[in-house]
């Protein structure tokens, strides 16, 4: 399998509307995929073990696949007869290893409507598998994952697991500003029409490849359930952390870079449904140009009504301070399309860094002028101020899209699972 880029699908439109899924008729709604790497002893006992389960609690047609990333033991042909045994049970051989590569490969050739994916020790108790998948089912979500960091979550593990968990996830809250609670809990689904556009712009492979996905899923304002799960640590994990733990520090860098150059999310992949951010790069650039303009002419006017009472630099100090906010809650509504109260206070405290940022690219423009040019005039002034705010406007932008409103407002965990 080819490495997959972050470049934009060209020629495709915005994902329509969110629908409920049909689920009058024989076709699989469902396809539970199961990566594995030499699970020889694990994986016969928990694919009967998820395939009871779903036959007694699923109300609708499911399939499970069996994705086999480059097993050297026994798992293969353990798979293929499974797959034989059981009708819903079907087997995928893959040559080179990777849980993103398996995952990407199962769920493209996926024909299910909602495609989801669990860990071969079945870490996640089952009962919030349909709590997982219903929100994609009903058309209220666009991706569902479990959380074992959320309220109402119930987790028997190490100390060390424990550590390093909470340690990743508020290290992508910290870099990226993440608004889900856990990013690498195997317990996730998706709906297939959302895959369809975000499994080509996901270019890990390995176990950063749900990280990948979440970000950019979330970037674009797409909707995303999450729910509370019970979780027992599996005490005979393979997983290399010190090797997991460096592929995420380089997986988090290039997506930080990515989210920074503004090349992510692409604008396809927003929803048309109104209650989500509309618009791509260009009419942000429009909407953020806009604000800018008026509040550029409001800085000036009040810079102008100010200076003779305080002085220039406090003058500017002030006005510029009283229009970040008007800015900030403007380009909040306007440019980026977020309502209602929830993250405003961390989108304002955000603001007025990318604030103390633009004040010190103004305050020092007119402190080289004043030092080169002592007798300049207010006209001279505002001139250098008016180049000043040019250059703070296209930090403001990059900044705002990248950071200040780069996410949605954290959302709570829905009870789904105990």
């Amino acid at each position: 399998m080819t490495e997959r880029g972050t470049a934009a699908v060209k020629d495709v439109h915005p994902l329509p509307r969110r629908t409920p899924v049909p689920t009058d008729h024989p076709d699989p709604v469902l396809d539970v995929v199961v990566p594995v790497y030499n699970e020889e002893t694990d994986l016969e006992p928990s694919v009967r073990r998820l395939h009871a389960h779903l036959s007694e609690t699923f109300p609708y047609a499911f399939r499970i696949t069996i994705a086999d990333n480059a097993s050297t033991d026994r798992t293969p042909e353990i798979a293929v007869r499974l797959a034989g045994e059981l009708a819903e049970v079907e087997e995928l051989r893959l040559d080179e290893k990777g849980r993103g590569r398996a995952l990407h490969a199962a769920w493209t050739r996926s024909p299910a409507p909602v495609l989801a994916y669990v860990d071969v020790d079945l870490s996640t108790e089952l009962a919030a598998l349909l709590p997982l998948v219903a929100p994609l089912i009903s058309g209220h979500s666009d991706m569902a994952i479990g959380t074992r960091l959320a309220r109402g979550a119930r987790v028997v593990r190490g100390p060390k697991r424990e550590f390093t968990s909470r340690c990743y996830n508020a290290l992508l809250r910290s870099t990226l500003a993440v608004g889900f609670s856990d990013a690498q809990c195997g317990f996730k689904a998706v709906r297939r029409d959302v895959a369809e556009r975000l499994l080509p712009l996901v270019r890990d492979t390995g176990w950063f490849f749900d990280t990948e996905m979440l970000v950019i899923a979330e970037r674009a304002g797409l909707r995303i359930h999450e729910v509370p799960v019970d979780w027992v640590d599996d005490p005979d994990s393979r997983v290399d952390i010190v090797a997991t733990a460096l592929a995420d520090l380089r997986g988090i860098a290039r997506i930080g870079s990515a989210l920074a150059r503004g090349t992510l999310p692409p604008a396809e992949l927003r929803r048309s449904d109104g209650d989500e951010p509309s618009g791509g790069l260009v009419m942000q650039l429009v909407r953020f140009a806009t604000v800018g303009a008026v509040s550029t002419l409001a800085h000036l006017l009040l810079y102008s009504l100010l200076r003779p009472v305080v002085g220039a630099q406090a003058a500017n100090a002030l006005a510029l301070l009283i229009c970040a906010i008007g800015n900030t809650a403007a380009n909040r509504r306007l440019t980026f399309g977020i309502r209602g109260p929830g993250g405003a206070m961390r989108h304002q405290a955000r603001g007025l860094v990318v604030f103390l940022l633009g004040l010190t690219l103004t305050s020092g423009s007119l402190a080289l002028l004043h030092q080169a040019a002592p007798s300049a005039g207010a006209r001279v002034e505002l001139a250098v101020l008016i180049a000043a705010n040019l250059a703070a406007t296209l930090l403001r932008f990059l900044l705002f899209r990248a950071w200040v409103f780069g996410t949605r407002p954290r959302r709570r965990a829905e009870p789904g699972a105990s």
